[in-house]
């Protein structure tokens, strides 16, 4: 194969679509952007060699409609498209037709993602490979009564996922029988109008749950490698916020044994290019396979900040048929990374989306191991269309309090004027003695909210008690209270000058 592609499109926008632009650019291939018509003047449009109008700003009419990039990479003649993250970067239908039209997809073959896209039927298929899978069924739920068999038979708590899920779409959290079957019912619901397909499978709960992923790199020739884990247990509503690398969690001995295991997936389905395996590991450190990210992932920065690999020109360099240019005794992580993922969203009102024009921008200054992937400039307005994702804030360190206290001073100096965004949130994480000492899992942030609710309401009522106290006191003129005194500026004036001419 060997290819070199002369141009490349970038089937995404915001963040990730200037991240690989910026790689294009360092590797010599033009780059081509497409944007629906509210993106018109977004960053990636503008730092793209070429960019190309796809439709509406509805992701349906844009983002992630095949015909419309497709014809795009026909007309520009581009040799190979990437489709970063989210929209189309799992869909087998867009690698299936790359396939097609003789354009190279920068991610695995369809077959690959076909098999790894539904969580079932990914589940059977590392169960006969012999890697740890959480207890479960391994094929979708087909009606109550099974439900409640198969529920009977795991042990509460269960959790209810969709097959074809992400992002914590049509997933339940069942501790009891008597919420079994509503849940149930709202998990099929969310499923079908988030993924177009109503299957869903039941697992136990872990209880006190780390979420752990292993990169992985494959080549053509067979060759595949891990790149160390990332610990994202960091999440809201099952949604990951902050990621770092190495994990607090985990000893040399399970690192090691999760990379062999995630090696052994990518071998399982004949897996190239970049992925991530994800692992749930429960609080006695035995782990088990949740699922295959088959693309390149949001956190990827800060594997990139320990090995000093870019993944994307990997990416790149991989589906131009080149072979790795290391191998698994050549990685050798150095120091430690973390990422916070700023979000235009108000986290003092339920983290509500905060779109709308940012008229002050101030990036962090820079300094030793900081680095800011992000998509937005002064004066841009973020759309309310889209992923609210405005920026990944990423730092390094020689050990993992340096690390911290880098993130503390960068996040401090990120300046963002006009929408609201998650910067304070990141603060009160950053300085909680539970995540400074590593020891959080997946509860963490439910848990630092009601610290955070319990004590409002407390001084709320303080401060209410202390006013009305207050308020009583001088309206009687006692109790240790004056009724104010009307005094003229002019008097006060005076005295402030003759305490000025004293010796």
């Amino acid at each position: 194969m060997n290819k070199t592609f002369r141009k490349i499109l970038v089937a995404n926008r915001g963040e990730i679509a200037v991240r690989i632009i910026r790689t294009c650019r360092e590797m010599g291939i033009i780059s081509v952007a497409v944007y629906s018509d509210v993106d018109r003047r977004a960053l990636h449009v503008r730092v793209a060699d070429e960019a190309y109008l796809i439709g509406a700003a509805k992701p349906s009419a844009s983002y992630l409609n095949i015909d419309k990039i497709i014809g795009v990479a026909k007309k520009c003649r581009a040799q190979a498209i990437h489709p970063g993250y989210g929209f189309l970067a799992e869909n087998p239908n867009l690698v299936k037709r790359c396939e097609k039209e003789g354009i190279v997809f920068i991610g695995p073959p369809s077959k690959a993602m076909e098999i790894m896209g539904s969580k079932t039927a990914s589940r059977a298929q590392m169960a006969k490979a012999d890697v740890p899978i959480i207890p479960g069924t391994l094929e979708p739920i087909e009606n109550e009564k099974k439900l409640e068999a198969e529920a009977e038979k795991i042990g509460y708590p269960v959790i209810l996922k969709a097959s074809a899920g992400g992002g914590g779409k049509g997933l339940r959290l069942v501790k009891k029988k008597k919420e079994l079957v509503s849940s149930f019912r709202l998990a099929r619901s969310e499923a079908e109008s988030s993924f177009d397909d109503p299957s869903v499978y039941i697992e136990k709960y872990i209880q006190k749950p780390h979420h752990i992923e292993v990169q992985i790199l494959a080549d053509h020739s067979g060759n595949i490698v891990y790149l160390g884990e990332r610990e994202c247990s960091i999440q809201r509503r099952y949604q990951k916020v902050l990621e770092e690398t190495p994990s607090p969690f985990l000893d040399e001995n399970i690192r090691h044994e999760m990379g062999r295991e995630a090696v052994k997936v990518a071998a399982t389905v004949d897996y190239r290019n970049a992925g991530t395996v994800e692992f749930v590991v429960d609080k006695n450190k035995k782990f088990y396979f949740l699922e295959m990210n088959t693309r390149l992932q949001v956190e990827h920065p800060v594997t990139e900040m320990v090995t000093g690999i870019d993944l994307v020109k990997c990416q790149i360099e991989i589906a131009a048929g080149l072979p790795l240019a290391f191998r698994q005794e050549d990685i050798k992580p150095n120091g430690y990374s973390l990422q916070c993922r700023i979000y235009a969203e108000d986290p003092d009102n339920d983290f509500m989306p905060s779109p709308g024009k940012i008229l002050h921008l101030r990036a962090p200054s820079g300094g030793l191991g900081i680095r800011d992937d992000n998509g937005i400039y002064e004066g841009y307005e973020v759309p309310m269309e889209y992923d609210p994702l405005l920026s990944k804030l990423v730092t390094w360190g020689q050990t993992r309090a340096e690390a911290i206290h880098r993130m503390l001073r960068a996040i401090s100096e990120y300046k963002i004027y006009g929408i609201r965004t998650t910067v304070p949130f990141f603060k009160r994480i950053l300085r909680h003695p539970q995540f400074f000492a590593g020891d959080y899992n997946t509860h963490f942030i439910p848990s630092m909210q009601k610290e955070i609710d319990g004590d409002e309401p407390k001084d709320e009522l303080i401060a209410l008690i202390a006013a009305g106290i207050k308020s009583y006191c001088e309206s009687k003129g006692g109790l240790g209270f004056r009724k104010k005194q009307k005094t003229s500026h002019w008097k006060t004036q005076g005295r402030w000058e003759s305490l000025k001419r004293r010796p």
